[in-house]
């Protein structure tokens, strides 16, 4: 293994153990720093001989294959995150990203259901046309063909479950049995950098939760389900990509909705709650945002659909 590997790996190692990020940020961040490595290895340069000047290439070589300007931010997000690390490793002598800035990326209003798209997507799941792609195996007919299949009982509760508490996928997916407190109506998920945090649930979510465990769960368990809340159709724990698929299916089936996925309901749960006079610091805390800033994107949307109104209805618009 050569020695820009084994750093590679060191420092996937960091991210996941140290760090405690996502897959999807350790895929990004190692996918990011080995493209830098190749780009200073194809110039004879050695991980500790690149310097600022070599970073500042590397992302203008991004810019000019057309790279977003959101991409362009996170490769800088990656390797001041690598080059840090590497120098407190003895990796790199100094680190190199220090003065390197990342463009200010576009921040677009995301796409978000209205309360009365989300009432109708939170049935789909009955429908057999909302269905997605996947055999209910314990049944041995299509999920599609029934509501009370195993798959669809899980299904109601993912939509019920993502809308209700405004979870990331990967959260959803890591719920185990015990981190639902029916007696509180609260689940307890552990977000990025393993921060712990409880979130609440309301009786719709509650009772898809109910059916799931009660009547669907216990067809599909198995050797390999261990204590994961949700499972796929072999009974294994749910797989993300399954669970993006349930959205994307259900959000399309209702007519003017926009096609969204898990994080689409995670911004229509956060833009209900903020129209509904939450508290923009309790939405933080449910959303498990570390910073304020972040969570104050969906006040645009709000903003935007006042406009909307004022536009149609004020006689001075």
């Amino acid at each position: 293994m050569s020695t820009s590997s084994t750093r590679l790996g060191e420092f996937e190692s960091y991210l996941r153990y140290e760090r405690g990020s996502s897959e999807h940020t350790i895929r990004a961040y190692v996918g990011d720093v080995r493209a830098l490595v190749t780009f200073a290895g194809a110039r004879r340069l050695s991980i500790a001989e690149i310097d600022l000047a070599v970073l500042r290439a590397w992302l203008a070589e991004s810019t000019r294959r057309g790279a977003a300007r959101t991409t362009i931010a996170r490769q800088v997000s990656s390797v001041k995150t690598f080059c840090t690390w590497a120098a407190r490793e003895g990796v790199m002598p100094h680190d190199a990203a220090t003065r390197l800035q990342a463009p200010r990326a576009h921040r677009t209003l995301p796409a978000v259901l209205s309360p009365d798209q989300a009432r109708s997507v939170m049935t789909g799941p009955a429908r057999p046309d909302t269905a997605p792609p996947e055999t209910d195996v314990t049944a041995g007919v299509s999920a599609g063909r029934s509501a009370q299949t195993p798959i669809m009982l899980r299904d109601r509760a993912i939509l019920e479950i993502l809308y209700a508490t405004g979870i990331r996928v990967g959260e959803l997916c890591g719920l185990d049995l015990d981190d639902v407190d029916d007696g509180r109506r609260v689940v307890r998920v552990i977000g990025k950098g393993d921060k712990q945090r409880t979130v609440p649930y309301g009786a719709p979510a509650g009772a898809a939760l109910d059916a799931w465990r009660a009547r669907g769960r216990p067809l599909l368990a198995g050797p390999t389900s261990g204590t994961a809340l949700l499972l796929g159709a072999k009974g294994g724990r749910l797989d993300p990509r399954m669970a993006r698929s349930v959205v994307h299916a259900a959000t399309r089936a209702v007519e003017g909705a926009p096609e969204i996925g898990p994080h689409g309901l995670r911004h229509s749960a956060a833009t209900h709650l903020l129209e509904g006079g939450a508290d923009l610091r309790v939405v933080q805390e449910l959303l498990g945002h570390s910073s304020l800033a972040t969570t104050q994107l969906y006040t645009h949307v709000g903003v935007e659909r006042l406009r909307a109104v004022h536009r149609q209805a004020h006689p001075r618009a």
